[in-house]
């Protein structure tokens, strides 16, 4: 074993118990590989994200990219979540500094308090979607007959009129994947005193079918709730079946997301690493 090969970890997100959340292989390499590479890494992980780590001169910055098994995306939350808790963990950066991620979606500051580890990410606004033809595809893909329908920068929302309709989805995922959209959020008001909505993401043409927990989601998804719920600090609850809470934060054009995250694996690549 090398001291050069590549460092990787695996990490479940948006938990603080192992095997729930979502789990996120993390990579650290001192300059990126080929694009084509990093997809074959994220492919042989098969995880909903695979992140990757290139330090820069400041110890406590870093480039992070993001890639499904199928592409690569501009925004991640439970992996920027992993990405943080393994440089903490690993005493790569101080535990009391901020450590500041730069991606295809700006600058994200990530910091660390008894509550777990929050994400300052940018706000994702929504507008009507405007195509009623699409509406009646999304509808059908997803089996719901009455829901609103949103467009975001990344993905669909569905706002559905109960939470048992959003726990028992059951889309035709051969349907689903036709519709040109990154993923389809579908959301609804929560009862239960611990939360205040529930939600769930599914993304096939990601190569994803269910996500677990998708902390880029709820940069819509709590923007969407607190004025209807009158409050700017909600917690949300995403219905996989390995479950997540997400606490966020409305702040002005930003969205703060808390989680916990556990190591669940680290190793060394015994790949060759193919450069750009």
């Amino acid at each position: 074993m090398s001291n050069n090969d590549p460092l990787i970890w695996q990490v479940d997100a948006f938990t603080d118990v192992p095997f729930g959340g979502n789990p996120a292989a993390i990579c650290l390499v001192q300059e990126y590989p080929s694009d084509e590479w990093m997809q074959h890494l994220a492919s042989e992980m098969n995880l909903s994200e695979t992140a990757f780590l290139v330090p820069l001169a400041d110890p406590a910055e870093y480039q992070l990219r993001w890639f499904t098994p199928n592409v690569e995306v501009d925004l991640c939350g439970h992996a920027t979540l992993a990405a943080a808790h393994v440089l903490w963990e690993q005493n790569r950066v101080e535990e009391r500094v901020v450590i500041r991620f730069q991606t295809r979606s700006g600058e994200l500051a990530c910091s660390r308090s008894a509550s777990g580890i929050t994400l300052d990410f940018p706000h994702a606004p929504l507008s009507a979607l405007d195509d009623s033809k699409l509406e009646s595809q999304l509808k059908a893909a997803m089996g719901i007959e009455q829901a609103e329908v949103w467009r975001t920068p990344f993905d669909l929302l569905m706002v559905a009129e109960s939470r048992e309709a959003v726990m028992g989805l059951q889309p035709d995922f051969s349907l689903l994947t036709a519709i040109p959209t990154r993923g389809v959020i579908v959301t609804a008001a929560e009862s239960d005193a611990d939360f205040d909505f529930v939600s769930r993401f599914f993304a096939p043409g990601c190569g994803i079918e269910e996500d677990p927990v998708t902390g880029s989601a709820h940069c819509c998804l709590a923007p969407y709730w607190a004025p209807r719920l009158g409050t700017n600090t909600l917690v949300g609850y995403q219905a996989s079946r390995r479950g997540g809470r997400v606490r966020c934060e409305v702040v002005d054009d930003r969205v703060r997301l808390t989680g916990k995250a556990v190591t669940v694996l680290e190793g060394r690549l015994k790949i060759e690493v193919s450069g750009r």
